[in-house]
């Protein structure tokens, strides 16, 4: 297994402002500086990085200062991660619109992959329809990802319209895309992730691993929180996958490279 770390914590999630008035706009953005983080994450040992699509359009004007970021680390571009709005009929050319540019964009900064989380939910409440309607999105995703030689996968998140395990089982046999499991998201919906994981061993292609404590709610580094990760390790292990884990924390309080060295040295003791 190779072990990546996720630009988010250098920053944090926004979303692009245009995205407010189009949908066509709205990117997965951190405001860190994408340097900074790929200088820290490959200074602790990680070899890949995940980026949002956003990031990646700052530098579609300019590829090889993006390039050069990551050559001169020795550090590779693994994943990008995307989402959208997979329900609503009337929106949903513009949302693969941007599907489409978030792909190209990976495809040539060098990615594997293509991580989409989302599915809205409905002010008025989630009907049966609207996994139909999902399931049948992240199709057309895993089209748009493997037209550019891109391997896709659905990431299960809070706030969504998947987040909880029953939510998960709903999804799953309505659509053919990967499972990208994210340990706390999996858990602060309510799922044990190492369970979770060996209901799915033949659907993942992509690993966010991040900790998580329920009382008072927080996303931690690796071996902080409340996760049992020897198991869930265990558990992807049995399922055959032999590639990224990509550590992911939200947030932090403090230097986020040192959040990325307490997970890698956690890791490095478990694997």
């Amino acid at each position: 297994m190779k072990l990546g770390y996720c630009s988010i914590t250098w920053g944090g999630v926004v979303g692009h402002a245009q995205g407010v008035t189009s949908v066509k706009d709205l990117f997965y953005l951190t405001h860190g500086s994408m340097r900074d983080a790929v200088r820290d994450i490959a200074s602790v040992g990680y070899e890949g990085v995940e980026m949002f699509d956003g990031n990646l359009a700052e530098y579609a004007e300019k590829p090889e200062e993006l390039k050069e970021i990551l050559s001169s680390s020795g550090v590779s571009l693994a994943s990008v991660y995307t989402g959208a709005n997979f329900i609503y009929a009337d929106i949903l050319p513009d949302e693969m619109h941007r599907i489409h540019r978030a792909a190209e964009l990976a495809a040539g900064f060098g990615a594997e992959r293509l991580v989409v989380g989302g599915g809205a939910r409905r002010a008025a409440g989630t009907n049966e329809e609207d996994y139909r309607r999902l399931g049948e999105a992240l199709d057309s995703v895993t089209d748009i990802a493997e037209s550019f030689g891109l391997s896709a996968s659905y990431h299960p998140h809070l706030s969504t319209i998947v987040e909880s395990p029953d939510e998960l089982d709903k999804l799953m046999p309505l659509t053919r895309i990967g499972f990208c499991p994210d340990t706390a998201h999996l858990a602060a919906g309510g799922a044990d992730p190492a369970a979770v994981i060996r209901k799915y061993p033949d659907r993942i292609r992509h690993v966010h691993l991040k900790d998580f404590q329920q009382d008072p709610f927080n996303f931690l580094p690796l071996g902080q929180g409340e996760l049992d990760f020897p198991d869930i390790i265990a558990a992807i292990r049995e399922s055959g996958y032999d590639s990224w884990l990509m550590v992911e924390l939200d947030g932090y309080d403090g230097d986020p490279r040192d959040a990325a060295a307490i997970s890698k040295k956690y890791l490095e003791k478990i694997l």
